[in-house]
């Protein structure tokens, strides 16, 4: 356990657009898809996880080189919240990007992942596959609801 500045950093840059959501919130109908109370629960531990353990734990042996996959995926999460806010569509936060169905459920869990190894720091590791065991679903589902809503 200790402060690290850089995982507080890694931690802020990937959460911090997620408060866009308050100023910029989708147009229309919001779709709620139903998800088992479980899967929201490791979601939301994921999310806590995420925000508090990359700060509050000690890097090891620093990698340079992960910077740049982790860039890369920062660099995507943000182009894909631009997406977002030129359309604010909620179907926009769950649009594929290429073949990947649920792209802002993904890159951030491939941040922290970057993160982890860039940092030397199973702990980050582990926060993000929890975050990935239930951010990923989560979208997924609802994708799923957005898709299959009737139209207005």
């Amino acid at each position: 356990m200790g402060f690290s500045l850089f995982g507080l950093i890694v931690s802020i840059v990937v959460l911090a657009p997620n408060l866009l959501l308050l100023w910029f919130p989708p147009r229309g109908r919001n779709i709620v898809a139903q998800v088992p109370q479980p899967l929201g629960w490791v979601e939301r531990a994921g999310q806590a996880l995420c925000l508090v353990v990359p700060a509050i734990t000690q890097p090891g042996a620093i990698v340079w080189w992960w910077v740049a996959p982790a860039a890369v995926a920062l660099a995507t999460y943000y182009g894909l919240w631009g997406r977002y806010l030129v359309g604010r569509e909620q179907a926009l936060l769950y649009a594929s990007l290429w073949r990947v169905p649920v792209p802002m459920a993904v890159t951030p869990v491939v941040v922290f992942l970057s993160a982890a190894a860039w940092l030397g720091n199973p702990w980050i590791a582990l926060a993000a596959v929890i975050l990935a065991a239930g951010h990923i679903p989560v979208a997924l589902l609802t994708r799923r609801a957005i898709r299959s809503a009737p139209p207005e």
